[in-house]
């Protein structure tokens, strides 16, 4: 008796197995951003904390909450581009690319997440208004609004945007020009952070 009820719950649990579903396939391929100036294996930097800056991960709206690539379609409507995954939501992704970036260019002890972020009292924070794809133009978008919070209390505040055109509507295409341009916004970051 005690076989054939372990049998009868294998054959329900096979049976069942075919009518769950734990999601779609994976996709083949994830997006990443990747920094083009980083600083090499060994390299330290030293300072008090209270010097230090802190990049944020960037605020977004919902259309970049998500780890698909946004695609304008018109001035009032919004797609997703096929096969087209981040490996993490954008904010971060460009979050880490503008943190590498400012550490390789400039001259700043640059911290991130933990109590040190809090710390640090200059604070580098904004919103990434797009990081997507126009295709009313063919052009990959990133455009950054920064806020750079002094440690005397300042505050200056400046619109970034890099497009590339003549890039076609492709997970792969649109990937490759997403980060370059996410490299030539987090380039002009740098410079104007110091």
């Amino acid at each position: 008796m005690t076989k054939t009820k372990l049998l009868a719950a294998i054959a329900s649990v096979t049976a069942l197995a075919g009518c769950i579903s734990f999601g779609s396939e994976p996709p083949e391929q994830l997006l990443t951003l990747t920094p083009s100036a980083t600083i090499p294996a060994g390299a330290a930097a030293e300072g008090e904390v209270t010097a230090a800056l802190a990049v944020r991960v960037p605020d977004t709206t919902q259309r970049l909450n998500v780890t698909r690539v946004p695609v304008t379609t018109s001035d009032s409507s919004l797609a997703y581009l096929q096969e087209a995954f981040w490996v993490e939501k954008p904010a971060q992704l460009f979050r880490n690319v503008l943190a590498e970036t400012i550490r390789a260019k400039g001259n700043r002890l640059v911290v991130g997440g933990g109590e040190m972020e809090y710390a640090a009292e200059t604070q580098l924070s904004g919103q990434l208004v797009d990081m997507g794809y126009d295709a009313t133009t063919g052009s990959a978008v990133v455009r950054f609004d920064a806020v750079l919070q002094a440690a005397d209390g300042t505050v200056r505040t400046r619109r970034f945007e890099e497009r590339i055109e003549g890039i076609p509507a492709e997970a792969d295409a649109v990937g490759s020009a997403l980060n370059d341009a996410a490299n030539l916004v987090a380039d002009q970051v740098a410079e104007w952070v110091g």
